[in-house]
């Protein structure tokens, strides 16, 4: 007899399927088409997301974790670290 898992059992666990994620930046050419070369075969199935890249949303925190390392060389912030 099959029985169905209540609220209150316990779920088998999900056993995770490896899967390969690529991040692309295209420009919208005419018509809203976008044009990418993937390095799947003919005939694969894939999920494809598309947001907006927001350029001036991120570019000065890209700016400024790319700008500069002093804020990590910090005396007190070393000596509360170490005491961890």
């Amino acid at each position: 007899m099959k029985t169905t898992p209540t609220s209150n059992e316990a779920l088998p666990p999900e056993v995770p399927v490896p899967q390969t994620v690529l991040k692309y930046e295209a420009e919208v050419h005419q018509g809203g088409r976008v044009e990418l070369t993937v390095p799947f075969s003919p005939g694969a199935r894939v999920a494809v997301f598309v947001i907006e890249e927001s350029f001036e949303a991120t570019h000065d925190l890209v700016s400024a974790a790319q700008s500069s390392l002093d804020f990590w060389d910090n005396s007190y912030d070393d000596e509360d670290w170490n005491k961890v």
